[in-house]
């Protein structure tokens, strides 16, 4: 059961993070303006916005397997939707229900990971589970550049897989291959999760989502509206850097988005990835606010180099973006929760509707491009940037993270 999770954690990842690569393939195939083109991520993380509450009460109702059953099923079906039909507003589609059926899996799997792994190596487990994430989002770009490379010249079709995928795929539309792939991916994880027994998993108290009307209740703390928008700023940040890299690169350095500009965002996720491991030595030694300080101090010095640098400084400034970005999530998740004394299932659902920031700063950044260029657009991150920042400052926690040095005290 926990290689299956690892697994489901790959896929997941190897569907949702090669908007950034595509979407210079995305703009010119159907001649879109910036805001278009910002509408791809929003479509997407527009779905965990809507989906992250009702998720958690459906995987209470129905449980895990069920519930991820469905999941693989409408991510499939998003999948088949545009690879029958690639047009513009069919992927719109495809890319909400591929969202939504994101969304479930994220919200099943945690607990899912707990019971099947034993809750004293449920840490261990989850950083292992990550870097099963963030070597899929490294190696997607490259899966991407191979697929569009090769079908794009009919001398380099050989194989079955590129046979095939040459006889389903539109000659002017090589790109859309990877949605046949990730229909035939999305396609076996269902079959897989049908022949897999689960687990009887037991919900602890931060896991369970309450009731509307627990909702409405914790909606008037300010603390939960700072760290929704903590959540919001963190994710718009990511994304907004994750899906407009490769465009950047083409646009102000020339560099190819099937070659450069996919490398660029693999390495990008596996920086992000790499990081993590840092963030986790360095929260055992140094209390979290400062790591979240000394690391979006860090992001804001590297973004500037990046967006204003030549081309070098761009092409090592994205991936060392991702390493700055990588612990924000985590620290800024678990200040939240421990910021308020109880209902912290119930809060984890609100601070996960906050990853609608995914889709509207890489929007607003694509708004701004058709303004005043992509560059001017981007620097919108210095305002995500800085609200995170800012958290290590005014953040209150209840409970403090065990340092080495509190430990002893």
């Amino acid at each position: 059961m926990v290689v299956l999770i690892f697994l489901v954690f790959f896929v997941i990842s190897f569907l949702t993070n090669i908007l950034g690569s595509i979407n210079p393939n995305v703009s010119d195939s159907f001649k879109l303006s910036g805001f278009m083109t910002g509408l791809l991520p929003f479509s997407f993380f527009i779905a965990y916005a809507l989906m992250s509450i009702p998720s958690g009460m459906m995987v209470q109702r129905y449980r895990e397997k069920f519930s991820m059953t469905v999941a693989w099923t409408v991510a499939t079906s998003g999948a088949l939707l545009f690879a029958f039909i690639p047009k513009f507003p069919v992927f719109l589609i495809s890319l909400f229900l591929i969202g939504c059926g994101m969304a479930i899996l994220q919200v099943a799997i945690n607990p899912l990971l707990r019971t099947s792994g034993g809750e004293k190596h449920f840490a261990f487990l989850s950083v292992s589970a990550q870097l099963f994430f963030g070597s899929a989002s490294y190696l997607s770009p490259m899966v991407y550049s191979y697929l569009v490379s090769n079908l794009k010249d009919p001398a380099n079709i050989n194989g079955f897989i590129l046979t095939t995928l040459s006889k389903v795929t539109p000659v002017e539309l090589p790109w859309v291959s990877l949605y046949w792939l990730f229909a035939a991916v999305s396609l076996l994880m269902v079959l897989i999760i049908t022949i897999s027994k689960f687990p009887k998993v037991e919900l602890k108290e931060d896991e369970i989502v309450g009731a509307w009307a627990t909702h409405l209740e914790i909606f008037k703390n300010k603390t939960i509206w700072l760290f929704f928008l903590g959540i919001f700023a963190y994710v718009g940040t990511e994304q907004g850097i994750a899906n407009w890299i490769s465009e950047f690169l083409r646009t102000y350095h020339g560099l190819s988005p099937e070659i450069e500009g996919a490398h660029a965002v693999g390495l990008f996720w596996g920086m992000l990835t790499i990081g993590c491991l840092l963030g986790l030595f360095l929260l055992k030694i140094i209390d979290s606010k400062i790591v979240l300080r000394i690391f979006s101090i860090s992001a804001l010095v590297v973004l500037a180099i990046t967006l204003f640098g030549n081309a070098q400084m761009a092409i090592f400034g994205f991936p060392a973006l991702g390493f700055c970005l990588s612990v924000m999530w985590s620290v800024v998740f678990s200040l939240a929760l421990n910021s308020i004394p109880k209902y912290h299932g119930t809060f984890s659902g609100i601070l996960c509707t906050g990853i609608v920031g995914g889709a509207i700063v890489p929007l607003i950044i694509g708004q701004l491009k058709d303004m005043i260029g992509l560059r001017g657009g981007m620097l919108i991150l210095f305002l995500t940037l800085g609200y995170v920042l800012s958290i290590s400052f005014w953040a209150k926690p209840l409970v403090a993270n065990e340092t080495m040095k509190n430990k002893n005290k």
